[in-house]
């Protein structure tokens, strides 16, 4: 339902008031960046990156955003202010997703096409360890004490667990079929991954790697092979997630505590990652094959707008500017 002219000036007007700052879009086919503006829910800049730009990750202090250009077999590192490209990263072939460690240092870099999760010293521009994981890793996360990394590998089917001080594996966990996307919660007490060719998310008790609880997806009028859970986000608190299920174009929210799904919320055609403004009142999904971003009221649990961007949006990345 699409929100009426009164009814979406009092939204910008809310937006404006309480939240400023911007959402940063990887765009996989034009190898560009889209910067929305979220006061004005509008595309504001166009930035040229390298080839098939994916995960996409701001330092701590938001003076540099890190980009996966994952054709150009590199981590590209821009000025976010002048858009300007200032090196590259020896990431590792094919790098897809990553994570900063909370030292604000080290990136840790799954290498889709190297079964390896690289580790860069992003000050010295080095590479500090290549850790041996399963085939076709992608999803990365880190905990909050910076103590584990987590890598999952699409076609071994696993989470493999990281000691960042020895960077070495000390756990591989099994999850459903091609995980891709890993984060940790509550304090880090929990992890979270989605299984997209699974469909579901297993939820693992940090302390021991156990597995403590599986969510499962069903999306009224789609057939359950389209329910493909990929990227997903956290409510303040970490009281709920909301997850994009793939092909089906629509949005779960979960309840972090009981693991029911609550709601679905339509979005756009092949719905990957997302990120929150940063009161997190506003969500930004990225919909590869209809090019554009859905723009979910979170309060209400339902899309207001869609921004068009470029082709095949992956990534998306929140920058304050306030």
């Amino acid at each position: 339902m699409k929100p009426t002219l009164t009814t979406l000036a009092f939204l910008l007007a809310s937006t404006a008031a309480h939240a400023s700052g911007e959402i940063w879009v990887t765009n996989e086919k034009d190898d560009t960046i889209s910067v929305i503006d979220i006061a004005t829910l509008e595309v504001v800049r166009t930035l040229e990156t390298g080839e098939r730009p994916r995960g996409i990750t701001f330092s701590k202090d938001f003076t540099r955003v890190y980009i996966c250009a994952s054709d150009s077999d590199t981590v590209q590192v821009m000025d976010p202010v002048t858009g300007e490209i200032l090196h590259d990263l020896p990431s590792g072939e094919d790098p897809e997703q990553f994570v900063l460690h909370p030292n604000d240092r080290h990136l840790y870099i799954a290498n889709e096409d190297d079964a390896i999760t690289t580790v860069v010293d992003t000050e010295t521009r080095t590479v500090i360890a290549q850790i041996d994981v399963g085939i076709e890793p992608e999803g990365m996360a880190v905990s909050p004490d910076g103590k584990i990394a987590i890598t999952t590998s699409e076609t071994t089917n696993m989470a493999h667990w990281i000691d960042t001080e020895t960077q070495e594996l000390f756990a591989n966990t099994l999850v459903d079929s091609r995980p891709r996307h890993a984060e940790f919660i509550k304090d880090g007490e929990q992890l979270w991954v989605s299984a997209e060719i699974g469909g579901t998310i297993s939820i693992f008790n940090v302390a021991d790697q156990t597995e403590i609880a599986k969510i499962s997806f069903e999306v009224d009028g789609i057939h359950p092979d389209r329910v493909q859970p990929v990227g997903f986000e956290f409510t303040e608190g970490d009281t709920h997630a909301f997850v994009a299920l793939g092909p089906s174009n629509h949005v779960a929210v979960v309840n972090a505590e009981t693991y029911e799904v609550e709601d679905y919320i339509l979005v756009g055609r092949r719905v990957w990652h997302m990120d929150f403004s940063p009161d997190k009142s506003l969500l930004f999904t990225t919909n590869g094959v209809s090019g554009d971003v859905t723009v979910i009221d979170v309060a209400k649990r339902e899309a207001i707008k869609s921004i068009k961007v470029g082709r095949f949006p992956w990534g998306a990345a929140l920058r304050p500017t306030e």
